[in-house]
């Protein structure tokens, strides 16, 4: 038995459908419940705001609570407390975007980060890039056969790279990965944004049975 071994690849472009920025609210204060309490005023405030943009919002987060005390230079006394409040925010209404960013930077002692753009975990673009890979591996196992006077007789195996040798059944193929960098600029009121588009890859590797080469051909 004569076995031919591929590996299949495909790569697409395509406009993203999430874009994820980071909120930081903080507070200070050489009084440890005035840090508390203005933390959680400012907290509150960003989650009124963000009610406001429910529409637009796919989702957002608390990630990090964080409070501490300011030493001073000397000793252990306390000079004065620090707090932040960490807040993920999800948006697929980009048109919205810009105006949100904004709205949320203009807040009192509040840091945004972002936007990070992305697809959906289960996006049908993975899919689609996965069986082009598929496909691609097809392609060329009949292209080698061909090449030595020969024909492909059945597929002995397909997987992942780095997986030969593990059965993996048809269509669960998750060697793929997702490229971004975002490019949003601010040139002042509206703030304009240019989505990144997303780099998709998939490969796989595959094995195949052949009729015996014609060498001579």
């Amino acid at each position: 038995m004569t076995v031919v071994a591929v590996r299949g690849e495909a790569t697409r472009e395509v406009d993203p459908e999430l874009a994820e920025f980071t909120v930081v609210v903080s507070a200070r204060d050489k009084d440890r419940q005035t840090t508390l309490t203005r933390l959680r005023e400012r907290a509150d405030a960003l989650r009124e705001l963000l009610d406001r943009h429910g529409e637009a919002v796919e989702r957002r987060e608390t990630s990090g609570l964080h409070v501490h005390a300011e030493l001073g230079k000397k000793g252990e006394r306390v000079a004065a407390y620090s707090g932040s409040v960490v807040t993920t925010v999800t948006v697929h209404d980009f048109a919205a975007l810009g105006e949100l960013l904004l709205t949320v930077a203009n807040q009192d002692q509040t840091h945004v980060d972002g936007p990070r753009w992305s697809l959906r975990p289960d996006s049908a673009v993975h899919k689609e890039v996965r069986r082009a890979a598929v496909a691609d591996a097809i392609a060329r196992g009949k292209e080698y056969a061909e090449a030595l006077g020969a024909q492909v007789v059945d597929l002995l195996e397909l997987s992942d790279p780095g997986l030969r040798g593990e059965a993996v059944p048809l269509g669960m193929f998750q060697s793929y990965d997702v490229q971004a960098k975002s490019r949003g600029a601010y040139g002042g009121a509206p703030l304009q944004l240019d989505p990144q588009r997303q780099r998709v890859r998939a490969a796989v590797e595959a094995r195949f049975t052949i009729t015996t080469p014609d060498l001579g051909a």
